[in-house]
């Protein structure tokens, strides 16, 4: 396939990874969504690393999990951890939110990871980064002005500050991704392998506590969606990464073209959740997504 047609049908599968998270949660136990999901992803490459184990031939080498030592398990374990933070965090925001608000906001995670890099690493924006990181602001307060209209006020509901504090825990394991996959050299499969790993076995105690009610909680539904959040986003990263195995694939391209899953999202939770102000949101959705592929061409 084509890398840029690989780039679009993974976002595509992002958009349907919103969509399916927000048919997941809503009206429905978050921790069990979360564990059930990542079991399943868990269970997938559990069966692809027995596989490659008994007949190493069968698989394609981007598949392949190489082995690791203690301290290569502490590091990817240290990420399943940040992603289990901002997954908790969106999740919970997903469920409250209407997804036509909650994917733009979601998709503005590459600002905040430019803006990580800027303080941490020391990097400089070029004046293209810096005019997107403007574009996006500015349309995020354009959504707040439109879910104030909803009765949301961005300023003051907890489930937008929860949704922000995910996104930026997911900037954060964007800048440590950087760091594993670039600094200390592992390959895409093995990240993505043991960090669904990692995950279903930290949401392991939660669902446990969740099912004894430990704390007050909200019944759990089984839903087809739940499956559908694993599968979504196994396709999507496996895509992603098959792009960039092409030579001819331009990073920021690809970055850029998979943000279009936030429009995916978008006319979802307008069609499927009936939700409102579609007209109004739109062009600050599309502000949020040129804001975005400036800062990642820039």
């Amino acid at each position: 396939m084509p890398w840029i047609a690989a780039s679009l049908v993974s976002a595509f599968f992002l958009g349907c990874y919103d969509l399916c998270t927000k048919h997941a949660v809503r009206d429905n136990a978050v921790l069990p969504v979360l564990f059930f999901a990542n079991l399943c992803s868990a269970s997938v490459w559990l069966s692809l690393m027995a596989l490659h184990a008994l007949a190493p031939a069968s698989l394609p080498a981007a598949l392949a999990v190489a082995p690791l030592t203690g301290h290569q398990h502490l590091l990817l374990a240290a990420k399943s951890l940040l992603v289990a933070c901002s997954w908790m965090c969106g999740y919970f925001a997903v469920k409250h939110l209407p997804v036509s608000l909650a994917s733009p906001i979601r998709a503005t995670g590459p600002v905040w990871t430019l803006l990580g890099a800027l303080l941490v690493l020391g990097e400089r924006p070029s004046w293209l980064e810096m005019l997107g990181i403007v574009i996006t602001l500015a349309s995020f307060v354009g959504l707040s002005v439109v879910g104030a209209r909803e009765g949301i006020h961005f300023h003051r509901n907890r489930w937008v500050a929860w949704l922000l504090a995910g996104t930026l825990l997911g900037a954060t394991s964007g800048l440590y991704d950087k760091f594993l996959l670039g600094r200390i050299g592992f390959a895409a499969s093995t990240v993505q392998a043991w960090f669904s790993i990692y995950l279903a076995l930290l949401f392991l105690p939660l669902a446990i506590g969740w099912k004894f009610r430990w704390w007050t909680r909200h019944e759990f539904h089984w839903r087809w969606s739940v499956l559908g959040v694993s599968a979504a986003l196994l396709v999507a990263d496996f895509v992603y990464f098959s792009a960039l195995r092409d030579p001819e694939a331009l990073i920021s391209l690809v970055s850029s073209l998979r943000r279009g899953g936030t429009l995916v999202a978008f006319a979802g939770g307008l069609l499927l959740f009936g939700e409102l102000n579609g007209r109004q949101k739109l062009p600050a959705v599309l502000g949020v997504l040129a804001g975005i592929s400036l800062t990642i061409l820039g």
